[in-house]
């Protein structure tokens, strides 16, 4: 099979192009509109690092192809700051709180908070453990991202959008 014309917006932007109809979104982001900030660890779902919105739902990015996100919106952790550059609520908490460290797992965090903070406006404990269950960190120990979530959590709930 040859390569097939997609077309998807990607952070607000519309792109168009021909790809082979394996190529996974992940690399899709990552090659042909150089947006490197999607990481790719495991290659297998289970890490988190490629975690993207599509059409505002978490996804892994490393299990999509490309093909399949013809005609839908991909925000990745580039799209979610505003439009300025100035840090969305989750990535200032993140870095207020020290969540993160080398950094390798944070945009995978980023997202995966963000999207689960759009429908969880005030997450028990518990809830933001369950939450984080998908996205691996080896450096961390998971300390400043719990307090990250819950500052960006506390946030929200004062009228501040995640």
């Amino acid at each position: 099979m040859g390569d097939v014309e997609i077309e998807l917006t990607v952070n607000g932007a519309v792109r168009r192009g021909r790809v082979e109809p394996r190529l996974t979104l992940a690399d899709y982001l990552r090659g042909h509109c150089q947006l490197t900030g999607t990481h790719l660890g495991c290659e297998h779902g289970v890490c988190g690092s490629c975690t993207v919105l599509l059409d505002g739902a978490a996804v892994r990015a490393c299990l999509v192809f490309a093909v399949q996100a013809h005609g839908t919106e991909v925000t990745t952790v580039e799209g979610i700051a505003g439009p300025g550059g100035e840090l969305s609520p989750v990535q200032a908490a993140f870095r207020d709180h020290h969540g993160l460290q080398c950094g390798f797992c944070t945009p995978g965090f980023i997202v995966s908070v963000t999207a689960y903070l759009r429908d969880h406006r005030d997450p028990s404990d518990d809830e933001i453990n369950e939450a984080l269950s998908g996205n691996l960190c080896r450096c961390t120990g998971y300390q400043g991202i719990r307090q990250a979530v819950r500052a960006a959590a506390s946030n929200q709930e004062r009228g501040s959008d995640v």
